[in-house]
């Protein structure tokens, strides 16, 4: 397990090396300017030089090369540099933002993790019933939806319609500090869009995995042996189904950070992804690269932790990719 935490650990230092450079060149081709980005409609006005003086004070007068040079250097020192559409250190916007990010993704997440394979299980138990024939024609609707249009058709019935729930931001009109009270009600709508992008996904994995499960011969021989059959299928055909959802783990952070990146703009939420967003409108460079090294870094951690967890799932597999 060392030895190939180790090996993913060395083998994500030129990924993301790659991907910070992948990240300068394509803003550095974008057709939008940073310096009129950041002066906004002061730009329309401002002579050429002052507008070039704005942008060597934003170092984005420099070639391509040695802006990502210093990018990297700096941020080795724990200087990310400078926010140019947040006007605040890159570091601060993420410390004040990350939390917000990782608490609507964690809540999503687990609650996509608990529904789906309960779902599952439901489908798996008796397939070709109605209950199966539900919980898949559910999955596929909700697996063909796009998350902003769950998004805007949530905040269209709870919020518009019903009024049971806030339509977005984090606190309500006219607060300015975050209560907990507050932050439950304001969460729920997000969380739970950002959670139905991700359910159909392990619904259909683990009742297909559980499903395969119960045919298998140590299943039968529980059965035969006149095991119950909540023992039966909790026992012995969810802990086999269950392994290829672990590897699922993995490979659904990339889509949950893309759903969230969606799920924060339409609910205003106050995250990394809404950054993100800001960040590459405005052409904004240090946030930009800083944002993208974290969403990588998270779907690395992810694969690995997935790949660990099936390995001491399953022993057979090992550790040694």
């Amino acid at each position: 397990m060392a030895r190939m935490t180790g090996r993913r650990l060395l083998f994500a230092v030129p990924v993301l090396l790659a991907v910070t450079f992948a990240v300068f060149a394509v803003a550095d081709a974008s057709p939008f300017d940073p310096v009129k980005a950041y002066a906004g409609t002061a730009g329309l006005t401002a002579s050429q030089e002052n507008l070039d003086q704005l942008r060597a004070n934003l170092g984005v007068d420099q070639p391509l090369a040695v802006r990502w040079w210093e990018w990297i250097t700096g941020a080795l020192t724990g200087d990310l540099g400078h926010s140019a559409v947040m006007r605040q250190p890159v570091a601060d916007v993420i410390a004040e933002r990350i939390g917000w990010s990782v608490l609507l993704a964690a809540l999503a997440f687990v609650v996509a993790v608990l529904a789906g394979t309960t779902l599952g299980v439901l489908a798996a138990r008796r397939r070709g019933s109605l209950v199966d024939r539900a919980v898949t024609s559910l999955a596929y609707t909700l697996e063909a939806a796009p998350t902003f249009w769950l998004g805007l058709l949530a905040v269209w019935l709870f919020a518009l319609q019903l009024g049971w729930l806030p339509a977005g931001g984090l606190t309500d009109t006219g607060s300015t500090t975050v209560t907990a009270g507050q932050l439950t009600t304001h969460v729920i709508l997000p969380a739970a869009v950002l959670a139905a992008s991700q359910l159909p996904w392990f619904a259909l994995y683990v009742r297909q995995g559980v499903g395969d499960a119960l045919d298998e011969d140590p299943v039968r021989g529980a059965r035969a042996r006149g095991l119950a059959e909540h023992t039966v299928l909790l026992g012995h055909a969810l802990r086999s189904g269950l392994l290829p959802v672990l590897t699922l783990i993995g490979s659904r952070v990339p889509e949950l950070i893309t759903g969230a990146l969606l799920v924060e703009t339409v609910f205003s939420w106050p995250g990394i992804a809404a950054a993100t967003v800001q960040a590459a409108t405005a052409v904004d460079f240090p946030l930009l690269a800083a944002t993208t090294v974290l969403a990588t870094a998270a779907v690395l951690l992810g694969n690995l932790v997935a790949d660990l967890l099936y390995g001491l799932a399953d022993p057979r597999v090992g550790f040694d990719g």
